[in-house]
């Protein structure tokens, strides 16, 4: 009888007790992304290419992890640039700044964008691109949303016809590729995946590229002293 009453009280405490209050406190530390889109959109409101990364720190944080990383700022894309990018594909000649075309969340293009170049073949390379959400941590931290892909060749635009990226259908490498350079730097505090962020695990983007993944989101916290 005492050791029946013993496993009563002991699974009443866990939970009703433990588990709500260990729930509570990771929920505190944790932000929620349940109201936030899933895909971005093209200037002309097609769907792009999916989230799939988010990043909880300061832009300057971000830029000195990024950095850490070997990850480059990207440009803007425009007449010029799809130039460079012609040239380069041409000639061979690497750019570790090639241009990202824009992407819009939250009715604004990115705020950040980030690429990785392979050798010197301009034609292809690891990029991201960060959108603010508005919503910060339990810290006051910013919490950022991203959209990792590889690009595998450059073409043209199957919607607008002009000079872009295409990129390969794979998104989850690129996320896990992505954060696998985050944590060599051993500047993330913490790192988790939010399973089934995404509801619909394939799709096609706004230049005709397919997509697919396993629905998860990779979210990295960058450690508060990183600066």
């Amino acid at each position: 009888m005492y050791i029946v009453l013993t496993i009563v009280v002991l699974y009443l405490l866990v939970a009703y007790v433990i588990v709500p209050t260990a729930w509570k406190f990771y929920a505190h530390r944790h932000p929620s992304f349940d109201d936030n889109p899933r895909i971005t959109q093209t200037g002309d409101h097609h769907p792009g290419d999916p989230l799939n990364v988010s990043l909880i720190g300061t832009k300057e944080q971000i830029d000195a992890i990024m950095k850490a990383a070997k990850w480059y700022p990207a440009a803007a894309l425009g007449l010029r640039a799809d130039l460079k990018i012609a040239e380069g594909t041409i000639l061979s000649r690497p750019d570790d700044d090639a241009p990202v075309s824009s992407l819009y969340l939250f009715g604004r293009k990115e705020d950040l964008a980030f690429e990785m170049p392979v050798g010197d073949n301009p034609r292809q390379r690891h990029h991201v691109r960060f959108w603010m959400t508005g919503n910060t941590d339990s810290d006051g931290r910013p919490v950022w949303l991203g959209s990792a892909s590889y690009d595998d060749k450059v073409g043209f635009s199957h919607t607008t016809g002009q000079v872009t990226h295409h990129i390969a259908a794979d998104v989850d490498a690129e996320r896990d590729h992505l954060f696998e350079n985050l944590k060599s730097t051993g500047d993330l505090s913490e790192e988790y995946s939010v399973v089934g962020f995404h509801k619909h695990l394939a799709g096609r983007n706004g230049g005709g590229d397919a997509w697919h993944t396993d629905g998860r989101l990779f979210v990295g916290v960058i450690k508060s002293e990183l600066e």
